[in-house]
């Protein structure tokens, strides 16, 4: 009886012990996989700039990263109704998302450009202002090249604009001559004309940003972790290195 005893208290104990063991707290980040170098494929696997600081981040708050891949539009949606804890997709600030979410401190700087067939009549960024014109510009749903061409050229009366889902999208439709140009960040724009025998990227640049994490609004506490996380990783460099694994100079 005794010995009976003694095995069921050993059972009770162990039980107790793996009741208290706690999974790793998740931060659950929402992107969108074809923004390279920033997040892209590599086989199987999501790689790129926002990954590796993304998990640097998280190795600094003592939590494991969970990545989800949807609509780059669908992202400061998901982040204001908690359903991630971040978003981050080479995501510039603006006034209007800093209406709906908080963001972190700027991590990385990107300038918009334009992509536009060998042969284009488009030979600057001006071009595209010029009265009289009435250029089909492509870009990624939800995007600041988005915002700038409905408001710079589209609202002007200047052009139309036309919105895809991805990036590889855009660029298959200005070689079918669907689009006439593509306003994009400079990196993935690189990897674009580096795919795709034809293009190429305009010298003058369009507009300059900063990117940044996008937080809840209400989770103060996570944006304070995270700025600080961030104020740690650029100081050892960490940011550098990964930056420059991916772009070098």
């Amino acid at each position: 009886m005794k010995k009976i005893i003694v095995v069921l208290l050993t059972v009770l104990m162990l039980a107790g012990c793996v009741a208290k063991v706690e999974e790793t707290p998740k931060l659950v980040m929402a992107t969108e996989c074809t923004f390279q170098p920033y997040e892209y494929y590599d086989g199987d696997e999501i790689v790129g700039i926002d990954v590796e600081i993304a998990e640097a981040i998280a190795e600094k708050l003592g939590m494991e990263l969970e990545i989800v891949d949807i609509a780059f539009d669908s992202i400061i949606p998901g982040v204001m109704g908690e359903k991630y804890d971040i978003g981050m997709a080479g995501m510039t600030v603006t006034d209007e998302r800093k209406e709906q979410v908080n963001f972190s401190d700027s991590y990385a700087t990107g300038v918009q450009v334009v992509i536009v067939t060998e042969d284009s009549p488009i030979t600057s960024v001006d071009d595209l202002f010029e009265e009289g014109n009435n250029y089909v510009v492509g870009t990624q749903a939800g995007t600041t090249g988005f915002l700038y061409a409905t408001w710079d050229i589209e609202d002007a009366g200047l052009g139309t604009v036309d919105s895809y889902q991805k990036t590889t999208d855009a660029a298959s439709a200005l070689l079918n001559g669907k689009i006439d140009c593509i306003l994009l960040d400079n990196e993935p724009a690189k990897a674009i004309v580096k795919n795709n025998t034809g293009l190429k990227i305009l010298e003058t640049e369009y507009a300059v940003e900063d990117y940044a994490i996008a937080i809840n609004k209400a989770n103060t506490e996570l944006t304070e972790k995270i700025n600080a996380a961030l104020a740690e990783l650029t100081a050892d460099g960490t940011i550098e290195t990964i930056i420059n694994k991916y772009i070098g100079d």
